[in-house]
Order: structure tokens, then sequence, then C-alpha cells
């Protein structure tokens, strides 16, 4: 009597059973697609590298990402993967054109070096592959937000300090002081993700930041992680840091940590 009883409790339990796998079993797998795209600034060819979920066709939220100042190698097309993998159209600029990299920190030096002097080179060669990726039937261009790693850290923050029409930015382990805060500029919201044992970013730049976004009353976000050096997000840091004698290190713990960080700023900043 009781088997009885208890079979119409079974066959629901199996129904519901059913009835989810089916859901899983329709449900779109994502699959992470990365292509190198050309496109021109300032009469110079530039190489790109585009990443996104070729299994839907729906608009996504735009992220670009500014590489470090060793130009848009691996690393940087890594990141637009996973970029992709969040349900992102991603696209890794190519800042120095022809897909240019450097191999040891002089050239890096060399290369980086006009942009910082140059800034609206650098909003220049950006506004390039900003206007390709716009262009792309997958871009919900009232969506669109940027990151940058070191070099690409405080080109972005520049940038978004030159008026650029962004909702958010957000600087790995970038320089802090550039282009001067001006509150009839800027548009984007801030993260700012620091290490707090970077040699190159010190303690009083990261004050001159805090006090001049403070005095037009930006809308920022300032994270530090302890322990973390220059470079702190990049697993190759650390050979490259004994390689050249420079004080950059990785460091996992705040890799994560700035990674969440930039997850939850997104999730704020397109809603």
């Amino acid at each position: 009597m009781y088997l009885l009883k208890s079979l119409p409790i079974i066959a629901l339990v199996f129904c519901a059973c059913n009835s989810q796998n089916s859901k899983n079993e329709t449900a779109t797998t994502p699959i992470i697609k990365g292509e190198t795209v050309f496109y021109s600034s300032d009469s110079v060819k530039m190489n790109g590298y585009m990443a996104f979920d070729s299994a839907s066709d729906a608009k996504r939220p735009v992220v670009l990402v500014i590489p470090e100042w060793w130009g848009l190698n691996d690393y940087a097309k890594n990141r637009a993967k996973q970029l992709a993998e969040l349900g992102y159209l991603a696209m890794a600029v190519d800042m120095y054109g022809n897909g240019e990299l450097a191999d040891n920190p002089e050239r890096a030096g060399q290369l980086a070096g006009p942009f910082y002097q140059n800034p609206q080179m650098a909003k220049s060669r950006f506004d390039a592959a900003l206007a390709l990726i716009k262009s792309n039937p997958l871009a919900d261009t009232t969506k669109i937000a940027a990151i940058g790693y070191c070099f690409g850290g405080g080109m972005i923050l520049n940038i978004a300090r030159l008026g650029e029409n962004l909702k958010g930015v957000v600087s790995f382990h970038g320089s802090l002081v550039g282009v001067p805060a001006n509150k009839e500029l800027l548009k984007a919201n801030i993260l700012v993700c620091h290490g707090e044992a970077d040699q190159f970013v010190k303690a009083d730049e990261v004050a001159k930041f805090r006090k001049d976004m403070d005095s037009i009353g930006a809308i920022y976000t300032f994270k530090s992680y302890p322990n973390a050096t220059h470079a702190f997000s990049n697993p190759d840091a650390t050979a490259n840091g004994k390689k050249f004698s420079i004080p950059i290190a990785y460091n996992a713990q705040a890799d994560t940590a700035s990674w969440n960080e930039m997850k939850l700023f997104f999730g704020t900043i397109f809603k």
C-alpha cells in the first residue's frame, strides 16, 4: 500500500528531472572565437584582435583591452577571450601599429614613450579600434567599456579624462597621473586596481590621483592589494622581472581579486 501511494511522487520527481535535463540539453554552449581584425589609424595599419561567443547572434556589451607596453601579445589576446567567455564582445587594441611587439624594456619604452608625451595620439589609436568594433552587428553600442594593463591602464585613464564616451574604464596596475582631471570632459566611471608594493606607481602618485578625482567629483573606485607589485595580473611577470631585473611579479591573489572587482564593476555600469 505504501509503495502504491508513493508512485505518483516518484513519477513527479522523474518528470521534473527529465524536464530539467531537457532544458540543459537545449542550452547554448558558448563557442569562443578569436580573430585578427585589420583597420587603420593615422595612415598606420593596425592589427587588432577580436573575441566573442559565436554560438549566439545576440547583441552584447563591448569591452576593449589596451595591452601592456609589450604590445598586443598573447596575454592581451587571452584577456579578450576571457571577456568573451563572460558574454562580452571584446577587442584587444593594437596601439603601436602593424602588430609590433617589444621583447625587452628598452624597446618597449621607445614604443610606449610617444603616447605618454602625446595622449591625443593614444586617443586617436583607441578611437579607430572603437569605430571598428561599434560597426560589428554583435555590438550593443549603448554599453561600451575599456580596460588596460600597465601602460594600457595609464592610457585608458588618459583617454577617459580626454572625454571618451564610455560607460566605464578599469586600470590594472597602470600609471595614474597624466591628463589633468576635467569635470566637463570625464564621462566614464573609473575602477583602479593597484598593487600596494608597486615601485613604479608610488604613494605620492596615488595621492595626487585621488585628489584630482575628488576635486571634480568623479565617480571612481580605488582598490589596492597588499604585497602586489607592478604587473601583478600577468603570470609572465615574475619571469620577466628576473630576466630584466625589474621589480615586477605575478600575484595570483591580487589577479583573482582584481578580475572579480572588474566583473562587479561591469555588472553595475551595464545595468
